[in-house]
C-alpha cells in the first residue's frame, strides 16, 4: 500500500465503468478491513450516480481519515513517577528496535529514559538492546537468560523510580497471540508493574509489521484482549507496498497508530499523521 494505494486505485479504474466485485476485491487486497471495504462501497452505492475512478478515490480517502481516532495525547512523563511504555508484539515485527527508536525519540527531546531487557528468551534480543542503549547513551536494565520478565520490568521501573527517570521502555520478547500461556505471561507483566502505579504500564504499544497484512488485525484483537493496547507502532512501511492494516485496526477496534518505523536508522522514524499518512504513504 505505501507509494500509491489511490494513484493503484484510480489507475485500475481508469477510464472504464467501476466494478463493484472487483473494487471489492482491491480494497480487501490492500488490507483495509472488512468493515472499511464495506464503509467505503455503502458511500459510493448512496452516490447512485456513475462511479469514475476519481471518485472512488476521493470518498475512498474521506472514509479512510474519517476511520481514525482523534489523535492521542503526546507522551509526556508524569508527575513524581516514571512513565511505563510495555511494547508487546509477535516475533520479527521490530520491537527491540522500535524501543530504541523510541527512547532515541525521547532523549532527542530532553526526557530521561530507561530501556528494560524483557525479552529474556531470547539472548540475542538483550545484546540487542545493549548495543541501541550503547549508542544511544541509555542505560539497561537486564537479568538472567530465561528469568522472570515480570520481575524484571517490576525492578526497572525501582530503579527508574529511584533516578527520578521519567520513561521506563519495557521490551518484551515476541509471542504468538495464539499462545495462551505466553499471552497470559504478558498479562502478568502489567499487573506486576501495577503493584507500582496502578496505571501502570501507561502505554501498551503493539508493534505491527506493515507488511504482515490482514494478519496484523487478528494479532492487535488477542492483544487488545490480553493488555489493552493504547496504541500501534506500525513498522516496515519502508519499500513494504502495505500499510492498510492500520486503518482496519483503527476502524475495527479504535486503536490510534502512534509512531510509524520506515527504516533500520533511529531517525526513520515519527509520530503518526493520519493526513499525512493517507496522502503519503496511502
Amino acid at each position: 500500500m505505501a507509494g500509491g494505494f489511490f494513484r493503484n486505485l484510480v489507475e485500475r479504474f481508469r477510464g472504464r465503468p467501476v466494478d463493484w466485485d472487483e473494487l471489492e476485491e482491491t480494497l480487501l487486497r490492500s488490507d483495509l478491513g472488512v468493515p472499511m471495504t464495506t464503509r467505503i462501497i455503502g458511500s459510493l452505492q448512496e452516490r447512485g450516480a456513475e462511479l469514475t475512478a476519481d471518485s472512488v478515490a476521493a470518498v475512498a480517502r474521506q472514509e479512510i481519515l474519517g476511520a481514525f481516532p482523534p489523535p492521542p495525547p503526546p507522551l509526556r512523563p508524569l508527575p513524581a513517577r516514571p512513565k511505563a511504555i510495555l511494547l508487546v508484539g509477535v516475533n520479527g515485527t521490530g520491537k527491540t528496535t522500535t524501543a530504541a527508536k523510541i527512547a532515541a525519540w525521547l532523549t532527542g527531546r530532553r526526557h530521561t529514559c530507561l530501556l528494560a531487557a524483557a525479552d529474556t528468551f531470547r539472548a540475542a534480543a538483550i545484546e540487542q538492546l545493549e548495543v541501541w542503549g550503547g549508542r544511544l547513551g541509555v542505560e539497561v536494565v537486564k537479568g538472567q537468560y530465561g528469568g522472570d520478565p515480570a520481575a524484571l520490568c517490576y525492578d526497572a521501573w525501582s530503579s527508574a523510580q529511584r533516578r527520578n527517570i521519567e520513561f521506563l521502555l519495557c521490551d518484551t520478547a515476541g509471542r504468538l497471540h495464539t499462545k495462551d500461556n505466553l499471552m497470559s505471561e504478558l498479562s502478568k507483566v502489567g499487573r506486576i508493574l501495577a503493584k507500582h502505579d496502578p496505571d501502570a504500564p501507561h502505554e501498551r504499544l503493539l508493534v505491527v509489521d506493515a507488511t504482515t497484512g490482514s494478519n496484523a488485525l487478528v494479532q492487535a484483537r488477542e492483544f487488545h484482549a490480553a493488555v489493552g493496547l493504547t496504541g500501534i507502532v506500525l513498522t516496515k512501511l519502508d519499500g513494504s507496498g502495505k500499510g492498510g492494516v492500520a486503518v482496519a485496526i483503527a476502524a475495527e477496534l479504535g486503536i490510534p497508530t502512534r509512531f510509524v518505523g520506515t527504516g533500520e536508522k533511529v531517525s526513520d522514524f515519527a509520530e503518526f499523521d493520519a493526513g499525512r499518512f493517507v496522502e503519503e504513504i496511502l
